[in-house]
């Protein structure tokens, strides 16, 4: 019976993957083989090999401890994740892409936020839980991965049972995201570019953000497949990709579109988003001086549709 089939799986799928790590003590190994990059730091594809442990801040402008900015239950995110109760975010502070337009600027371009342990990480996703969220939404984490992992034990212990999502620029490791296999439930990267030029001049020279992002975002499909939700439209693990469309199509919606249905497939959850606005230094830049025109979007989805994608259900 396929469709009995589908709905076991989707049943089993509502069971966070990480429990069953914890359980064999593989999610300790993880944590304590994610610390030791920190002795010279490759956890992303800048590599730049500081220190961390000692203080050492590296690209992202941070240590081996965790500073976080916000904790709260987030109504903006997409649909699937936000459902009644909100997506529970924790927003980190620090960035290793560092885009000129960032929208959160003040967070990921600077230091403010708030030091915090890996057992108080831990106690915060507990929080949001209890609040209701029906997941734990990292924003930003690529660069505290091993504080993420260290603090799941103790959250697991205290009862943390919701999904993790893994909220990121797209700028990241394949060799890291291995090392969360099983750990994360649902990925929700951004493919900021198509074009190495355009990445390289928009986000700290790196050049390589196409290539990178397809290969990172390829990774996570093969981790965790297409979206699933329960009998509520919640999601519970998968796949959702945010493309944030720029003036005079810089981000390359039309490639971008094109490679998702080629290599990852026509049903991947694809958020087409418009609220770009010039943020922080992007009124140093003309061409990224002004909001994308109704046209330009227009435009964006008609591509989205030519190539198969749905977007029915986007938020």
């Amino acid at each position: 019976m396929p469709h009995q089939d589908a709905a076991q799986s989707a049943a089993r799928a509502q069971q966070p993957s990480y429990l069953e790590l914890e359980s064999r003590g593989e999610l300790a190994r993880r944590a304590r083989a994610l610390y030791s990059v920190y002795r010279e730091c490759r956890l992303c594809p800048r590599q730049c090999g500081a220190n961390r442990l000692k203080g050492e801040l590296g690209t992202c402008a941070s240590s081996s401890r965790v500073r976080v900015c916000s904790v709260h239950p987030h109504f903006g995110e997409e649909r699937p994740l936000v459902g009644r109760h909100g997506s529970g975010t924790i927003f980190f502070a620090g960035c290793n892409l560092l885009c000129e337009y960032c929208q959160n600027w003040d967070t990921s371009h600077g230091r403010a936020g708030e030091l915090v342990s890996d057992q108080r990480l831990g106690r915060m996703m507990l929080r949001l839980q209890a609040m209701g969220c029906h997941n734990i939404n990292l924003v930003t984490p690529t660069h505290f991965v091993p504080n993420i992992v260290q603090a799941l034990r103790p959250a697991i212990a205290g009862g943390l049972r919701v999904p993790l999502v893994y909220n990121t620029s797209g700028y990241d490791s394949v060799e890291t995201l291995r090392l969360l296999e099983g750990i994360v439930d649902i990925y929700l990267p951004d493919f900021k570019y198509m074009d190495r030029a355009v990445a390289g001049r928009y986000s700290a020279g790196a050049d390589d953000y196409p290539e990178v992002a397809a290969a990172a975002i390829v990774e996570m499909h093969r981790q965790v497949g297409d979206l699933i939700t329960d009998e509520d439209g919640i999601a519970v693990r998968g796949l959702m990709i945010r493309h944030l469309v720029l003036p005079h199509n810089l981000a390359g919606t039309d490639a971008f579109v094109e490679f998702v249905a080629a290599r990852l497939g026509r049903s991947t959850y694809v958020n087409i988003m418009p609220q770009y606005y010039p943020a922080h230094h992007a009124r140093q830049f003309p061409e990224l001086s002004r909001r994308i025109t109704d046209g330009e979007f227009r435009r964006a989805l008609g591509w989205t549709r030519q190539a198969g994608l749905g977007l029915e259900g986007k938020a």
